[in-house]
Parts: structure tokens; C-alpha cells; sequence
């Protein structure tokens, strides 16, 4: 019988480790790191955040994306969503012959069109029980590069339903990995989940919790957390034993928060000595998303005159890198290299966290006379962009890029 679920890629490493080598490489990013993370080039001062671009998580997915495509040359290959959140990367697996699944407007996929014959791969993001269950139904061939890390979110939201736990997810609610999380409490019976979207949303759970003047009432409740809850969701008896979790690219300091303050909460309403009963927290923060976000609060200690985040603008985790630098220095946001034109000395980036929000254009963004220029990518931002816009940055000056 053919094997028709694979976790642990094709073999096919060394194969595939060369082209990856160069397509996905820079010389010149190794190059700064090499020199100590700083280099300097005529009056420009350039400063790479110790831990930036692809994650373990995103390179093996990368890796085993470039492997399905060679294993299976005379096959349909399908990705559910994108395995990752990066313009460049995503196209070059297009290129590769792999077809993308986007979800309808209901934000559910479509697998009528597949069949046993063809090749699914399973985005680091993850995908629903109920997804996952109708691909094996329809008997594809399916590739799993679900993220470790997404993982064992899954096992805690899974071991809060298991005890009578509603789970509260800090994440975005519509992001293809809080939709994965969540649905991990669906297969126990009474399983509940909650998602708030920051501490703004956080504390409406905690005044409900409290009912301390401020909550909102039972149905305002549940209209508010209409799309962001378990249908059927009654804060009356679902809110009274909480575990906290979180979308792995989140802010890790506002997780932390968000769970600190649910915590107070159920403190005041049931007392700290039944505090255990009641909540429940364990750290399932990305230690990747962790060591990028510690790296820029390590290079904010000496904020740089400017800094240039790279990476897709639908990413979690480089959204709240921007967000993080924002709070610090002038912070460019781009969504890759090209959007920098050395010519009209412009550069095109996205100033505001919505993923939605427009690109904006800024003449002359690059002021004549010492700079410093800090630099960091999100996780799934290839080096090989972030030595682009070190071209493009450089030319923008006419400063040659050897080192």
C-alpha cells in the first residue's frame, strides 16, 4: 500500500540543499555577520539584529516544499493557504509547479477538486482538524511541515479541553494558525475556545470574569466574539476555567501580559487559593518569534537613526517586529527589496500594523551625511532579500556593496 502521510521530508536534502543555497543565500548578509553584525560602508553605518530571517520552522518547510516537488514530477502538488508568508518564497514555489488552496470568502478551503492522486502539502501554519480529516477522506498524498512549535500549542489547547478548560487564544482570529489552534478543542466534548485579538479584548474577558461594573453584557458578549469563539459560546459558564494560549508569531511581551492580567482577574473573582482552579498558563511562545523580538530590544539599547523591517506584509511575526522598532526609531517596513529605488531615492513600505493598511511612498528617506541603518527580516524572510535591499540602500548613496 503507498504511503500516503509524510512528516519527515523525502531524503532528498542533499539534493535540495544546493539550490536552496542559491536561491535563499546572501554573501554579503553572511558577510556583516561575520564582521560582528556591523559593517560600515563610506557614512553609512550598517547594524544586523543578531537573530532575523528564516526560522527552523520556515526552513524546513521551505526544505520539504522543494522536496515534494522533486518526489513527485508527474503529479499534482498542491499547498494548503501559504506554508509560509513571503512574496518571493511563495512564488518561487509556484514556479516549482506547486498550486496554492486559497479559502473562500467563509474562509473554508475547497477540496472537491482534488483527488487520490494528488499531492497536498500542509502549510508551518498548520491546518483545522476538520481539513486535515477531509484530505485523508479524499485519500491525497499529504506532506506535514506543521511548525514543532505550532505543535505543541496544539497539545495544551488540547490538554485544557481534555480537563474542562475553554482555551483563550491570544492571535488573530481570521491567521490560518489561531483557526489550526483552535480547532484542537472541537473532537472533546464540551470543548470551548475564545480568541482576543489584544489586551484591549483581553480585558473585556477579564471585567466579564470580574463583573465589575465594566463588563459588557451576556448577548453584547457574545456579539462581540461572534466570529472569535466556539459557536455557542455562554461567558456564563465558559469563562469560569480558562487556558491561556497563543498564536505563535504574536507579540510575545503582550501574550505574557494578556495572561498576567486573566490571571488577576480570576484571582479577584475566586480568590488566589482557587486561583489553580480556575486558570491555567504555560509558555508556548515561539522561542524563534522570542530571539527575534530579544534582538531587537538588544539593538534598540543604541537605536540606529533608521530601521528596515523585511518581510511580507500578511506577516504575523514581521508586523510585530515593525511594531516592536516603531516604538524606538524612524522603522520602514517593506515587503521586499524592490520596493527600494535607488534612482528616485524613494522607498515604498507599509507604516501601519494592518495587514491591510496601504503601501505609502517617501521621497529622500535616506538623508545625506552619517547614518546608522538597522536591519532585521521576519521569519520567513529568505537572506537573500535582506542582501537585495543592502544593494538598493547602498546604490541609493552610490556606494559600492564589496566588503
Amino acid at each position: 500500500m503507498e504511503q500516503t502521510y509524510f512528516r519527515r521530508g523525502f531524503g532528498l536534502k542533499k539534493e535540495i540543499e544546493p539550490v536552496l543555497a542559491a536561491e535563499y543565500h546572501s554573501r554579503l548578509v553572511e558577510a556583516i555577520r561575520a564582521r560582528g553584525y556591523s559593517a560600515t560602508f563610506g557614512d553609512l553605518t550598517v547594524r544586523l539584529a543578531e537573530e532575523f530571517g528564516f526560522c527552523y520552522g520556515v526552513d524546513r518547510a521551505v526544505d520539504y516544499a522543494y522536496q515534494t516537488a522533486y518526489k513527485f514530477p508527474d503529479r499534482r502538488v498542491f499547498l494548503v493557504g501559504e506554508s509560509i508568508h513571503n512574496p518571493h518564497v511563495n512564488q518561487r514555489m509556484r514556479d516549482l509547479g506547486i498550486r496554492f488552496l486559497y479559502p473562500g470568502p467563509d474562509g473554508h478551503f475547497d477540496f472537491d477538486g482534488l483527488s487520490g492522486d494528488d499531492v497536498v502539502i500542509l502549510p508551518a501554519f498548520g491546518v483545522t482538524i476538520g481539513d486535515f480529516e477531509r484530505l485523508k477522506q479524499i485519500g491525497c498524498i499529504l506532506v506535514d511541515t506543521t511548525c514543532g512549535s505550532v505543535l505543541n500549542v496544539w497539545k495544551r489547547v488540547e490538554s485544557y479541553a481534555k480537563d474542562g478548560f475553554s482555551a483563550l487564544i491570544h492571535g488573530k482570529y481570521w491567521h490560518e494558525e489561531s483557526r489550526a489552534t483552535a480547532s484542537q478543542v472541537l473532537p472533546h466534548t464540551g470543548g470551548r475556545y475564545l480568541i482576543v485579538r489584544d489586551m484591549d479584548e483581553a480585558r473585556l474577558v477579564c471585567d466579564y470574569i470580574e463583573q465589575n461594573g465594566r463588563a459588557l453584557s451576556r448577548a453584547a458578549f457574545q456579539e462581540h466574539f461572534r466570529d472569535k469563539a466556539t459557536t455557542g459560546f455562554d461567558p456564563d459558564t465558559d469563562l469560569v476555567r480558562l487556558g491561556v494560549a497563543n498564536q505563535t508569531t504574536m507579540l510575545a511581551s503582550e501574550s505574557l501580559a494578556i495572561a498576567a492580567e486573566v490571571r488577576k482577574s480570576v484571582g479577584r473573582r475566586y480568590g488566589e487559593s482557587e486561583s489553580p482552579l480556575h486558570f491555567r498558563s504555560f509558555d508556548t511562545i515561539c522561542s524563534a518569534t522570542q530571539e527575534r523580538q530579544d534582538a531587537i530590544l538588544k539593538l534598540m539599547q543604541d537605536p540606529p537613526d533608521i530601521m528596515l523591517v523585511i518581510g511580507g506584509y500578511n506577516s504575523s511575526n514581521t508586523n510585530h517586529l515593525a511594531h516592536l522598532c516603531r516604538e524606538f526609531t524612524t522603522t520602514y517596513h517593506i515587503a521586499d527589496a524592490d520596493r527600494i529605488d535607488p534612482e528616485a531615492r524613494s522607498i515604498r513600505h507599509k507604516p501601519e500594523l494592518a495587514a491591510d493598511a496601504p503601501e505609502t511612498t517617501v521621497a529622500d528617506w535616506l538623508s545625506d551625511g552619517p547614518v546608522s541603518l538597522g536591519l532585521t527580516a521576519g521569519a520567513s524572510t529568505p537572506n537573500n532579500k535582506i542582501g537585495e535591499a543592502l544593494e538598493r540602500i547602498l546604490a541609493t548613496r552610490g556606494i559600492d556593496a564589496a566588503l
